[in-house]
């Protein structure tokens, strides 16, 4: 279980005979604690700061490895077709051409760049490797899927402290229709979902060490003062500063992220600091969390997104770059570069805000969270020999996942009301940042690929049910054998509809039967 699924929240207060701050005398007037009962008490305490791993490290890396390279080769299969540009393809393929032959896109008058540089710098990978073929521009992807699927069943193990849910998340996110379509093409979101991702498993990491930290401070029972103990420099955090400020320069909707876990990780910060009983938690966070807190996961963001624009700044005929050149200024000691950026990242907000261009494949954000309006990337019909063949790709959310994400994201709900549980705020936080944030527009032109930086979370909501399924080793027998069971089912359930619809999520021939058979809403084709 969780460290935090225990029944004491998470961040409740202790109290302790302990005194904090060894200049103030103990209250004389509080009952004395027997020695062994302080002892436990301590022990409880740092079992809940820094619960122990599963013994079983080697075991689940070489089943994360197996997991990744099936998902690999089932992606890899056919990675060519179609041979000629699909969807929005036709934009992010030329422009990472463009990028890795001159390092930037040129300042060409018939098509508008809209998004940072960096994703297309992901595609532009694959490119490299293999030229400007659709292997070549669909590999980056492929890597991008699986190291996402290891990154997700890496976080999920570390959350729940256990490999099987870890090894199901990875299942999940390797058997989903959605993420397997999207890690097959050469288009942005699949590097947004795997930076996001990214930087969540450094805020876990950061989370876990610091509060690691925190439990051998307490332990050795050494004074630390109204403070709290010093931890020295959390390198995870800064990671995580550098991965959301790459997701945002890949989509700058990757900053929904960047703040939603910005302010989560002071808040655990200051739950850590409540559980060893600090007296004013908020206060010790202020001082001793926030202003690192606010270099590593807002100024190191910010550097970072300016840092992937250097092939713009050093390109003469980068696009819009010299939009500054001979203009009137109220601001002219700026340099002319930088007025020129700064122009056209307003373009881009005035764009992104107002975009609301008619699309057959639109769909809003009520309907992704039941699949409901996929975009279909091809549909190819001709008659062969007197029978009709299709190749169709569609990207499709395994129904097994998808219509349960709802429900599993309220179950997480009640998670963080009755147990105040830190996993449900991280879910119930990606949710608000990669779904719940897109309502705020809804006249916008969206697609349901924008959904590809929230799967993850959705899929560890869902890994946080099965965990309750299964029950705790304090639970009869017979009741964990029946939550394993139907854990089992499930993971069953999400892999034979994985392979029944992966006809129409790769481009197989099928006959028009085959094809309808998978198209269980209308909206889907």
């Amino acid at each position: 279980m969780s460290d935090d699924a225990a029944s004491m929240p998470a961040d409740a207060p202790v109290t302790s005979t302990l005194t904090i701050d060894s200049r103030r005398p103990a209250d004389s007037r509080r009952p004395a604690i027997a020695p062994d009962v302080e002892a436990q008490r301590r022990r409880d305490i740092v079992r809940r700061l820094a619960p122990p791993m599963p013994a079983d490290t080697g075991r689940a890396w070489i089943a994360t490895l197996v997991l990744v390279l099936a998902a690999a080769i089932v992606r890899l299969v056919n990675l060519g077709f179609p041979q000629r540009l699909v969807f929005d393809e036709a934009y992010y393929v030329p422009e990472a051409e463009q990028i890795l032959r001159y390092g930037f896109e040129e300042n060409r008058a018939y098509y508008f760049i809209v998004h940072p540089p960096f994703g297309k710098w992901n595609i532009a990978l694959g490119e490299w490797l293999f030229g400007y073929t659709p292997n070549g521009w669909r590999f980056s992807a492929v890597l991008a899927g699986v190291i996402a699927i290891a990154l997700l069943t890496f976080v999920v193990r570390r959350i729940t402290r256990s490999t099987f849910l870890g090894l199901a998340a990875g299942v999940m996110l390797a058997c989903d229709g959605f993420s397997f379509v999207l890690s097959r093409t050469g288009i942005l979101d699949i590097f947004l979902q795997v930076w996001v991702l990214a930087g969540f498993v450094c805020i876990v990491l950061d989370r876990d060490r610091f509060r690691a930290q925190l439990a051998a401070a307490y332990e050795s029972g050494r004074s630390y003062g109204r403070w709290g103990p010093a931890v020295g420099f959390r390198w995870w955090r800064l990671a995580a500063g550098v991965c959301f400020g790459l997701a945002m320069s890949v989509k700058w909707s990757g900053g929904y992220f960047l703040a939603i876990f910005a302010i989560l990780s002071v808040w655990w910060d200051v739950g850590a600091y409540r559980l060893i009983g600090l007296r004013r938690p908020y206060l010790v966070a202020i001082r001793r969390s926030l202003p690192f807190a606010f270099w590593d996961l807002a100024l190191v963001p910010a550097l970072t997104y300016l840092a992937s624009w250097i092939g713009w700044f050093a390109g003469e005929s980068a696009q819009g770059r010299h939009w500054a050149e001979g203009r009137a200024s109220d601001y002219p000691f700026i340099p002319e570069a930088i007025r020129s950026w700064w122009h056209m990242q307003g373009e881009w907000l005035t764009f992104h805000n107002e975009l609301s261009s008619p699309h057959p494949f639109e769909s809003g954000p009520w309907s992704w969270l039941f699949t409901g309006r996929p975009v279909l990337m091809l549909n190819d019909h001709f008659n062969q020999q007197g029978t009709d063949t299709w190749n169709t790709i569609v990207m499709i959310g395994n129904p097994a996942l998808w219509w349960v994400f709802a429900l599993a994201a309220l179950w997480c709900c009640w998670r963080l009301i009755t147990r105040r549980d830190w996993a449900a705020a991280a879910v119930i936080g990606g949710i608000v940042a990669g779904w719940a944030l897109w309502l705020i527009n809804t006249d916008r032109t969206m697609f349901m690929f924008y959904m590809a930086p929230v799967v993850p979370f959705f899929i560890l909501a869902i890994a946080l049910c099965l965990q309750d399924v299964l029950g705790s080793r304090s639970d009869l027998p017979l009741r964990r054998k029946a939550g394993a069971a139907g854990v089992s089912a499930y993971l069953a359930l999400v892999i034979v509809l994985f392979v029944f619809f992966l006809p129409v999520l790769n481009g197989s021939d099928m006959s028009t039967e085959e094809r309808s058979a998978r198209m269980w809403l209308s909206t889907w084709g």
